[in-house]
């Protein structure tokens, strides 16, 4: 028979409950024995969704209380010592210090840097290396929960993130420092941990490898060669080597070679990759093929899907195959069931988690009877969406085939740009701004929700809003900011607000997935062409701007970024996708330069997320992903100002597309790297403006003015001071007040001290 598998669940909960614990226990709401119980009681529930549906293997430790990077980090001994841990499993105030920052005896203590986890809007927490890092199993917890499980009647098949890619996602504290050279101080952790889930009764392990889809340096190669030499063995379980993202390529050689039982691979993603690997795979090898996409809300093509796995049984034998997601469901909402404002027809178009866990168990169903019922309804479903009229619009069909070179580019080079900008706004040298948005208070989200629910008007509502704008705005004159912005509180999220205004988007009540700790996002679905009915943000910019003399910026979020964070149609390129949503952008860009708004913020935060994970790839992505941006931005005369914003990018790979966008300011993130990410601008000579973030946004902790200055200049010593903006990494909304204003105080009290200092 062909087995089902899953690779992993949501832990965020079907409304979110993992946040709401998570922020209780923050606030001393919850104490720590009742955390955990609304932890492991989210494990119980999705162990038995997937028992109840018949699948197979059922991972374990595929739950974390905030990432599971940040897991592997804490389960063998890495805990940089500003943390001052003292040995031992590591306790959750040391945990979330190192993912939040945090108090200590000593002071302070800022996280552990963050980034994205390959090409999702998925965060992880980036382990730290010391030079002679020592490893040791502080507690097992991929043992804790498989036996977690089994207590609850459930053999599951315990995950672990593989060695080479906990080491490859890593950094050095040292510089020229390679943290896979601590691969050999790790793998007896590793060869413990196995060992000890053997003990216990595990048969097979999960070990995710995603690295094996990227371009490989030898020395990863050699270091894969060498961790599972000693890691396939007859006193550990079977490990099911697990590669999701990409195809192997080039690396099917090297994955086969590792000795591993198993092999899973992503069909979503690298279709076209089954032929090569049934040619090679090793005699009694298993195959594990991703079917159902782990990324996307689209219901399967069961017919294909099956046809695959039929593909694989004749040339390997049934009793070697399973079936199951690309990758882990963590990235798709939980329940489809509990949207019940979609209308039928869309509705009937998705599969979150749950429906995909059923799509897998009807796929082995129709496997093992050879009969086609249950591929019906999947049938009708693909069939009516391919000729629904909702999903094609002649008019954005003609302007898309409209677009000429001259849409895509400024009239003049920035240096003359910059010329008439800096003679028309005034600004001091050092000028400063926010990313955009403030706190989303307590208030602020309650006024939100007695609105949708008819508890007070749209006057009401809109005054309480104005009111909120106005105080904002006075608040950024009062502590003397250059540059304005609105606040953003008629906004919940930076994507779903420009969704619900576009023709081609739906939105879902529960449809979360997790960012990274308690942040979860609610991505709209692209089901049809793209295109803005009317203006978006006009409206607010111009009575903001109406406020105040100084200037006021325009916020927007780029086509890029809008494109990412969704859940995109998969019936189309997604550059065409893309092109489309940029069309929409450059109709508001007009609109509010027409308005009297002079500075515009185009934010593009996940534009080096979007990168392919193969180099060979990116030429093609980056040329489209540009031209985008261009169409969205260049349709404003010179002197109007174009800012964008970018956070977590590593920009030396991709400096030369950075440098072609020609935004007037890029803002980035870079307070916790401690301005590393300038390098790349100063080795390439960027010749924009650049507000490299001065304040870590992500943190509760406040920043002191010394440590900005410190930032600032360091940031001096890479780029030139006619290009320096200051500013925060990101935006303010997930912040409260009291943190806020004594951070923003000190900012630009760094500004003006640097003023004072440099002339």
């Amino acid at each position: 028979m062909t087995f089902t598998a899953n690779l992993g669940t949501p832990r965020f909960g079907a409304k979110r409950e993992l946040k709401t614990a998570l922020e209780s226990f923050w606030k001393g709401k919850l104490d720590e024995a009742g955390f955990l119980a609304a932890c492991a009681e989210l494990r119980r529930g999705n162990w038995q969704l997937q028992q109840d549906a018949g699948i197979d293997f059922i991972p374990s430790n595929d739950f974390s209380p905030y990432d599971q990077v940040l897991d592997t980090t804490a389960m063998v001994g890495v805990v940089p010592a500003r943390y001052q841990w003292a040995g031992g499993k590591v306790d959750l105030p040391t945990y979330f210090a190192m993912a939040r920052g945090g108090k200590t005896a000593a002071g302070d203590v800022p996280a552990m840097e963050m980034t994205k986890w390959f090409d999702t809007n998925y965060h992880y927490i980036v382990p730290e290396f010391e030079p002679d890092q020592k490893f040791q199993l502080t507690h097992n917890k991929a043992l804790d929960e498989f036996q977690e499980a089994l207590a609850q009647g459930i053999r599951t098949r315990p995950v672990l993130l593989g060695p080479v890619t906990f080491l490859s996602l890593g950094k050095s504290t040292a510089e020229g420092s390679d943290p896979l050279a601590l691969l050999p101080a790790l793998l007896p952790v590793y060869q413990a941990i196995l060992r000890q889930l053997a003990e216990a009764g595990a048969e097979w392990v999960q070990i995710d490898e995603p690295c094996l889809v990227l371009d490989l340096s030898p020395e990863q190669v050699a270091a894969y060669q060498s961790a599972y030499q000693q890691l396939v063995g007859v006193t550990h379980p079977k490990l099911m080597l697990t590669t999701y993202f990409e195809g192997l390529r080039d690396n099917l050689p090297l994955a086969l070679g590792l000795g591993c039982a198993g092999l899973h691979i992503d069909l979503v993603r690298a279709p076209d990759q089954l032929e090569a690997v049934l040619a090679t795979l090793p005699a009694e090898t298993w195959l594990s093929l991703g079917l159902v996409d782990g990324r996307n809300v689209w219901r399967t093509d069961l017919d294909a899907a099956l046809a695959k796995a039929k593909q694989a049984a004749e040339a390997l034998g049934p009793e070697r195959v399973l079936i199951a997601p690309s990758c882990s469901l963590q990235f798709t909402p939980y329940d489809l069931d509990l949207e019940t404002k979609l209308d039928a027809e869309l509705r009937s178009w998705l599969a979150f988690t749950k429906q995909k866990i059923a799509e897998l168990s009807a796929l082995k169903e129709a496997f093992k009877s050879g009969s086609d019922a249950g591929l019906q309804e999947s049938r009708k479903v693909l069939a009516s969406r391919a000729k629904s009229a909702r999903t094609h619009t002649p008019a954005v069909r003609q302007r898309m085939a409209a677009i000429t070179p001259d849409m895509l580019k400024r009239q003049q080079p920035h240096a003359q740009r910059k010329a008439l900008q800096d003679s028309s706004f005034d600004l001091p040298p050092f000028p400063t701004t926010t990313i955009g948005s403030f706190p989303q208070t307590k208030e602020v989200r309650a006024k939100r929700a007695a609105f949708r629910k008819g508890q007070i008007t749209q006057e009401q509502y809109a005054d309480f809003l104005r009111e909120e704008t106005e105080r904002t705005i006075r608040f950024q004159e009062e502590i003397g900011l250059d540059v304005l912005v609105h606040g953003e509180f008629e906004r919940t999220d930076m994507v779903e607000y420009f969704g619900e205004q576009l023709q081609g988007f739906a939105f879902t009540q529960h449809g979360w997935v997790q960012s990274y700790g308690s942040r979860g996002v609610r991505p709209p679905i692209i089901y049809g062409d793209v295109a803005r009915p009317q203006a978006m943000t006009v409206d607010w910019s111009v009575f903001a701007q109406s406020l105040t003399d100084k200037p006021m910026k325009g916020m927007l979020t780029g086509p890029v970024t809008i494109l990412q964070w969704s859940f995109v149609r998969n019936d189309q390129p997604r550059a065409e996708t893309c092109m489309q949503i940029a069309l929409a952008i450059r109709d508001e860009v007009q609109d509010l330069e027409t308005n009297g708004i002079r500075i515009i913020q185009i934010d593009e935060p996940a534009f080096r997320e979007g990168m392919p994970l193969r180099r060979e790839d990116w030429t093609a992505y980056l040329k489209w992903a540009v031209e985008a941006f261009l169409l969205a931005s260049t349709g404003v005369r010179d002197e109007t100002q174009i800012h964008t914003h970018m956070c977590y990018s590593e920009f030396n790979d991709i400096f030369a597309a950075i440098a072609n966008m020609d935004a007037d300011v890029i803002s980035i993130e870079a307070s916790r790297s401690k301005m590393e990410l300038l390098d790349a601008f100063k080795r390439y000579e960027y010749h924009n403006d650049i507000g490299p973030g001065v304040y870590d946004i992500h943190s509760p902790l406040v920043p002191n003015q010394a440590d900005m200055e410190s930032l600032l200049e360091n940031a001096l010593k890479v780029i030139r001071r006619e290009q320096l903006w200051v500013n925060p990494d990101c935006g303010l909304k997930t912040r409260g007040w009291t943190e806020v204003e004594p951070a923003l105080r000190g900012m630009v009290a760094a500004a003006r001290a640097l003023r004072a200092k440099l002339g």
